[in-house]
């Protein structure tokens, strides 16, 4: 008697219709299509131009009105407080430098221009994860960047820092590096690059300015 447990001649084999590939991507892992890499990599650039604007303030800060609101914080924390977004954009791009499947062009998108619709690799659970985090730490640094920016800008228009052109100019310089990213619409490598370098740059003119606190 045929045991109730064989398989009759001509029945189909759940795996006879699937390729060798998706086999050994089952035992690998499912894997995911990677967001856009420049969803992450923009914000991050736009939080380190909140504290390069720092150098407009030298020259706004001369037109500036009497009945202007006060900075709610002392000038010293403000600094303390962006130089801390200063190091912690230094560790973000540090992190899209040490993922370049994910972040710095690693691949088809080493050469593509600045924009949207960059696709990533397919990335396993992990790499997507990784992905998440750096997004929800680039939104709050570019927050933080933004905020603690503008006290310290108040800070310098009430007379609270009272620094050089010089050093403005610097913040300026690095403002226009980053404006050279965008009008060159350069690839994502080299936006991951001088992202990068503008952090460490930045975090030099911000330990500059605590300098410069009239006592």
């Amino acid at each position: 008697m045929r045991s109730r447990f064989l398989r009759p001649t001509g029945a189909a084999n759940p795996m006879a219709d699937k390729k060798p590939q998706n086999r050994v991507a089952e035992a690998e892992g499912e894997t995911r299509l990677a967001p856009d890499p420049f969803t992450a990599v923009l914000p991050a650039l736009a939080a380190l131009g909140a504290i390069a604007s720092i150098a407009t303030i030298n020259w706004a800060a001369q037109e500036r009105t009497p009945d202007r609101s006060r900075a709610k914080r002392k000038a010293g924390t403000a600094l303390r407080d962006l130089e801390t977004c200063c190091l912690g954009l230094q560790e973000i791009f540090r992190r899209f430098q040490r993922n370049p499947r994910l972040f710095a062009g690693e691949g088809a998108p080493a050469s593509s221009p600045l924009k949207f619709g960059v696709h990533g690799p397919r990335v396993g659970a992990d790499s997507a994860r990784l992905f998440q985090q750096l997004i929800n730490d680039v939104a709050s640094m570019l927050v933080l960047a933004s905020q603690n920016a503008f006290d310290v800008m108040s800070a310098v228009e009430d007379g609270e820092i009272n620094a050089p052109e010089e050093l403005f100019f610097g913040f300026g310089e690095q403002q226009e590096r980053l404006n050279k990213l965008i009008q060159a619409r350069a690839t994502l490598k080299a936006s991951v690059d001088t992202g990068a370098e503008v952090a460490v740059r930045l975090t030099e003119l911000v330990r500059e300015l605590k300098k410069h606190r009239p006592e």
